[in-house]
C-alpha cells in the first residue's frame, strides 16, 4: 500500500492533501490480522492528538484541519483498519472489533502521555468506543457530526452487501455523496474533492473489506454509556447526511446541546477548518 500511496501522491490535485500524504509513516502493529505496515500521518509538535476519519474515507479527510493544528499538537492520523490506504488481508475479519484492535495497538506506539481524540462521522462512534476501552489514555474528545452513537447494528446479508458496495463504487454516486457532505457544494466541491473521495477505491481488497464490514453491522448504538472523559460535539446546521432525527438522538444521549456551526455541512473539518481548530485548541490542549 505504501507504494500505491507514493504513486498517487503526485497526482493529488489538492496541495493540502499532497502535503499531508507526505507525512505518512508505515507502522508495523503486532497482534493484528496482517503482517503489513499501516499508514499513519504524523506531524506537528505538542500534546498528542489522534484523529479518526469517517466511513469509507481516509486520513486525507483531515487535510485542511491538520495544518491548523500542527503548531500546537503532535498529530497522529491513521487510516482505520479496512479503510483508506490500509492493507486488507484476504480472509481477515472486518468490523468494529478489528477497527478497535488496530487502534489499541496504535495507542501502544503513541507517546505515553494522555491523548486528545477527534472523531468525525463514524469516527465519532469509534472515538467513543476507544475512550471507554482506554480511560487512562484518552484525555478528552471532540466529535464532529458523530454517526453511530444511536441506533442498533443492521448487518447486510450476502448479496445485499455486494450490491451496496457496487453502488458505492459508481462514479456518479460518489460525486453525489461528496457534494451532499458539504454545506455549499457549488462553492466547495470540485475535482480535488471528488478525487480524494474516491482515491482509496484503488486499494486492492477495497470491495471485499467494505462488504465484510457491511455484513458486520458496523458501528451503531455506541453512545451508551457515554465515556467519562470530557466530550464536546460540533454539528453542521446544513448537515444533509445526518438528518434532524439522528441529531435529536444524539441530543437525547448527551442530555445537553451540541454546538451547531452555521454554513456548515457534515464535514465541519472541511467546511470550517479554522473554527474547528479553534475548538480543538480550546478543548483538547490539556491546559
Amino acid at each position: 500500500m505504501n507504494q500505491l500511496l507514493d504513486q498517487l501522491r503526485p497526482t493529488l490535485l489538492d496541495p493540502c492533501a499532497r502535503d499531508l500524504a507526505g507525512t505518512v509513516q508505515w507502522w508495523l502493529l503486532p497482534g493484528l490480522e496482517s503482517d503489513q505496515p499501516f499508514p499513519v500521518a504524523v506531524l506537528g509538535e505538542g500534546p498528542p492528538l489522534l484523529l479518526l476519519h469517517g466511513f469509507d474515507s481516509s486520513f486525507l479527510e483531515f487535510r485542511r484541519l491538520a495544518p491548523q493544528l500542527s503548531d500546537r499538537f503532535q498529530l497522529f492520523i491513521p487510516d482505520l483498519f479496512g479503510f483508506g490506504f490500509s492493507p486488507r488481508p484476504s480472509g481477515a475479519s472486518y468490523g468494529p472489533e478489528p477497527v478497535l484492535r488496530h487502534l489499541d495497538a496504535l495507542l501502544e506506539r503513541l507517546p505515553p502521555s494522555s491523548v486528545g481524540l477527534i472523531g468525525a462521522s463514524m469516527g465519532g462512534a469509534v472515538a467513543v468506543e476507544l475512550a471507554r476501552r482506554h480511560p487512562e489514555r484518552i484525555r478528552q474528545l471532540l466529535l464532529l457530526a458523530p454517526a453511530g452513537l444511536s441506533g442498533r447494528p443492521m448487518p447486510l446479508p450476502p448479496v445485499l452487501d455486494r450490491l451496496g458496495v457496487w453502488f458505492l463504487s459508481r462514479p456518479g454516486v460518489r460525486r453525489g455523496l461528496c457534494s451532499q457532505a458539504f454545506a455549499d457544494p457549488a462553492a466547495s466541491v470540485g475535482a480535488p474533492e471528488e478525487q480524494i473521495a474516491s482515491l482509496h477505491l484503488q486499494v486492492p481488497g477495497w470491495a471485499d473489506a467494505l462488504a465484510a464490514f457491511a455484513r458486520s453491522g458496523g458501528f451503531a448504538g455506541c453512545g451508551e454509556p457515554l465515556p467519562d472523559q470530557p466530550l464536546h460535539v460540533i454539528w453542521g446546521a446544513q448537515d444533509r447526511i445526518l438528518r434532524p432525527r439522528l441529531k435529536q438522538a444524539v441530543l437525547d444521549l448527551l442530555k445537553r446541546p451540541v454546538e451547531t456551526f452555521e454554513s456548515c455541512g457534515h464535514l465541519p473539518h472541511l467546511d470550517q477548518p479554522e473554527r474547528v481548530a479553534e475548538r480543538c485548541r480550546e478543548y483538547l490542549a490539556g491546559v
